[in-house]
């Protein structure tokens, strides 16, 4: 059954046009501060506006008040008024001269300014595809943490700092957002609690027959016949000549007369099928779920807990980056996160100083982040990476040359042959799922053009900390890695026999309350000859 409905644009939608350039303000929060600032521009413009309106308005009241008290005087005695020879010279004057200046000035359009910056600052709005990312965003949020649509709608997050909440129009968006994807589950969630706030009396631009028109329908998609028949009913008792209510009701219907109607014939067959549905259902062993399942269970704190065995042997250390001149009477501070692989975490290793200027060279240069496509090596980007990076070389700025000459320092591996700092910020429930940093066997070509073999190890800057979410997981062993601003982990890709090494597939889980900054350094295999040989084993 064909179901249309009508797409409703918001009002900030039907503003843009078109032709403007992309930016992908939804998958960088540090872009979007800019967006702050250009309300609070426009928001001064607008009240500047309502000033120059209510000074205009006003003048007009005092002369309307002023002539009232003179008409009413005049109208008592006319002819008596006119002898005066002052008051005839100027009712004349008024209805020849003063008159129009005040028509001059009801016509006066007080707007020219607003409108002027409006079109300015046009270019710099999100357009559908930002808003429609930002939805997304949310029920990516909602699924990978568990949380329910009442949770999110009064904005009740961990962390939060500036609490907001959802109104039912909002939900009604989302819900028709999920929609128009053919997500009817979600779909379901943010209609009915729209429905929910406006049974509970929030005053609304949109209606309850619009909602139950959407959510009788994704219920419905969702094989609930008898749901879908209580919602439609209700939205015909609020709209009895709602024309495809009435349609879907008699289709509903025939439907449901069959279902009985096949029941009845084959209902030792319906009730083992339905015994064999049921186990289907049941999903697989939770001993062994799937990555995608390992993944959001990491990401909510709920992953595989090491032995006590096992923790015993992770230990907190001073580290001199193996007797490093610089580091020999300052050692840093460095602790195990993870033993096989093995993760280590180093404390207070980058300033707050560094991250400012980190930060301010990479801001203008943020991009969405991209992919290699393994079959055309081409770059792309995916729903499954929402950030922008930006590339930082070390003969740009002494920082950035520091911050090079350190990690050298401190893993004993010649940065020479690396890929320069990726500076990376994430978006509205930004993410990366999971994924290598090497090349596997699969893609000889993953990094030929680059000629320095592939990704040897990974050296990852933690430059914010984050309220809630945003963890570095590691599906394949059960780690959990937390940002903590100042801090840096390094793992190694490879073994030393230069085999990948499968356990440090890993993801970035989404930014469920904060901003997360990182940056990171990609070293590669040439120039490690001597200082990471080669053993003789494939998997050592």
């Amino acid at each position: 059954m064909v179901f249309t409905m009508a797409w409703c644009l918001l009002v900030l939608g039907v503003l843009l046009p078109s032709s403007y350039a992309h930016t992908d303000f939804f998958t960088s929060i540090g872009h979007m501060t800019d967006l702050i600032n250009t309300e609070k521009d426009l928001v001064t413009s607008l009240k500047d506006y309502i000033k120059a309106e209510e000074s205009k308005l006003e003048q007009i009241k005092k002369w309307a008040e002023k002539l009232d008290k003179l008409t009413d005087t005049a109208t008592k005695d006319p002819e008596g008024f006119l002898g005066h020879p002052v008051n005839a010279f100027k009712l004349m004057k008024r209805l020849n001269t003063e008159w129009s200046e005040l028509e001059n000035l009801v016509l006066k359009d007080m707007s020219d300014g607003f409108i002027s910056n409006m079109t300015i600052q046009r270019q710099y709005f999100p357009n559908d595809e930002d808003q429609t990312g930002a939805a997304k965003a949310l029920l990516r949020l909602q699924d990978t943490y568990n949380l329910d649509t009442d949770t999110l709608s009064k904005g009740n997050l961990p962390g939060v700092k500036h609490k907001t909440f959802l109104t039912a129009e909002d939900c009604f968006e989302l819900g028709k957002i999920a929609y128009t994807e053919s997500d009817y589950y979600h779909t379901e969630l943010w209609m009915q609690q729209a429905l929910k706030q406006l049974d509970d009396g929030e005053v609304s631009s949109i209606d309850k027959v619009s909602v139950l028109d959407y959510l009788s329908y994704a219920v419905y998609q969702q094989g609930d016949l008898d749901k879908a028949m209580t919602l439609t009913k209700r939205l015909l008792e609020l709209d009895p000549e709602h024309q495809r209510a009435n349609g879907n009701m008699k289709y509903f219907e025939y439907i449901m007369a069959k279902e009985k109607e096949a029941n009845k014939s084959v209902a030792k067959t319906d009730d083992k099928a339905e015994e064999e549905s049921k186990t289907q259902k049941m999903g697989p062993s939770k001993s062994y779920p799937p990555e995608r399942q390992k993944y959001e269970m990491l990401c909510r704190g709920e992953g595989l807990k090491m032995t006590p065995r096992r923790q015993s042997k992770l230990f907190c250390r001073y580290h001199d980056g193996n007797r490093n001149p610089k580091y020999i009477l300052g050692p840093v501070k460095q602790e195990d996160e993870w033993d096989k692989p093995r993760i280590v975490r180093f404390l207070e290793i980058i300033s707050d100083e560094e991250i400012e200027k980190v930060k301010e060279l990479a801001k203008p240069r943020l991009r969405r982040a991209t992919i290699s496509n393994p079959v055309t090596g081409v770059l792309e980007t995916a729903h499954y990476r929402i950030s922008k990076s930006a590339w930082l070389s070390g003969y740009e700025n002494p920082t950035v040359a520091r911050i090079n000459t350190r990690i050298e320092d401190l893993t004993g591996l010649d940065v020479s042959t690396a890929e320069e700092l990726q500076v990376a910020n994430y978006g509205v429930g930004g993410q990366y799922e999971p994924h290598f940093d090497f090349g596997r066997k699969d893609e000889p070509d993953a990094f030929k053009e680059l000629g320095t073999g592939n990704r040897i190890a990974t050296w990852l800057f933690y430059m914010s900390d984050v309220a809630a979410g945003g963890a570095t997981v590691f599906p394949e062993v059960g780690a959990s890695v937390w940002p903590r601003k100042g801090t840096a982990v390094f793992w190694y890709n490879l073994f030393p026999s230069g085999e990948g090494d499968y356990s440090t597939r890993h993801a970035a889980c989404p930014v469920l309350v904060g901003n997360k900054w990182v940056s990171n350094k990609w070293i590669h295999e040439r120039g490690q000859e001597f200082r990471r040989p080669c053993s003789l084993s494939e998997f050592e």
